[in-house]
């Protein structure tokens, strides 16, 4: 973004603010949205998203995880449809330490352990730009057959990334899945969208978990994502677990179901090879 396009941007932003940034940055990771760090003349800076993607929505997600919880949040400045504008969060970047990991262990078990009113959500959510059905229900397992398991099979068979023969196979384990997951002692709020570019940290400390996806549903699929890209490792889940039930086998079979979820998403969202690893699982389990 540059010429007219940044002038134009830096005065909605003073509009919105009161202050006219002088210097925009753009910030890696995008995928949706422009991303950027813009500089303020007092030499703080704030982050500006802008484009379309979701950000009225966005916004309403982390003003509903500052309402319902005690993470650690940017603070919203300004949400509109195709502007949001956040606090700045100093961060070290690239995987949490261990110290960090112990941290996000405390905080997401804090989280994990408020007993919520049923799972879904009060309205539908996206992760990215993709849809994320929230219909209220008093059960897991079918929610996550169908709302989750099953909803991105049939979006992705639809748009034509997912095979044929892939959703065949995960309608085969929908049909099983009561084998294999069970209920959680109660619906959870959850983050939804764990990975490690949205873990902020620095000095050993989380500073700041951005971008949610939130419902209501089972701390172990949270968890599972945190696995799937090295986020987190023995630290948090040592801590987690003195905290916070977690089953013994949740490592053998469970997160590896869970985890066709955030790969169907990127199946969607990236690249068709991270089919592979779906694949895997439903060989593993004999589908």
């Amino acid at each position: 973004m540059d010429g007219p396009d940044l002038d134009r941007l830096f005065g909605r932003v003073e509009a919105a603010i009161g202050t006219r940034p002088r210097r925009a940055v753009a910030l890696s990771g995008a995928s949706t949205v422009a991303v950027m760090r813009l500089e303020l003349p007092d030499g703080g800076s704030i982050v500006a998203k802008a484009g379309n993607g979701h950000l009225a929505l966005e916004r309403w997600m982390l003003d509903e995880l500052s309402r319902d919880s005690s993470l650690p949040l940017p603070e919203v400045l300004h949400g509109a449809d195709d502007l949001l504008l956040l606090s700045w969060i100093d961060s070290a970047g690239g995987a949490p330490d261990p110290a960090a990991e112990i941290h996000a262990a405390e905080l997401l078990a804090a989280l994990h352990t408020v007993p919520r009113a049923h799972f879904g959500y009060a309205r539908d959510t996206v992760i990215g730009q993709l849809p994320q059905p929230n219909p209220p229900g008093d059960r897991w397992i079918p929610f996550f057959r169908d709302h989750r398991l099953l909803h991105m099979a049939v979006k992705g068979h639809e748009e034509g990334t997912v095979t044929t023969a892939l959703r065949r196979r995960l309608e085969t384990l929908a049909a099983r899945i009561e084998r294999y997951i069970d209920e959680p002692a109660h619906p959870a709020l959850l983050h939804g969208d764990l990975w490690t570019g949205n873990v902020l940290h620095r000095g050993g400390r989380i500073v700041g978990l951005i971008d949610p996806a939130i419902y209501y549903g089972h701390p172990e699929i949270e968890l599972a994502f945190t696995t799937l890209f090295g986020t987190f490792g023995e630290p948090f889940f040592r801590r987690y677990r003195e905290l916070a039930p977690l089953a013994d086998d949740f490592f053998e079979i469970r997160r590896d179901i869970y985890n066709i979820y955030p790969l169907l998403v990127h199946v969607r969202y990236w690249d068709t090879a991270y089919a592979r690893p779906i694949e895997a699982t439903l060989t593993r389990l004999g589908i």
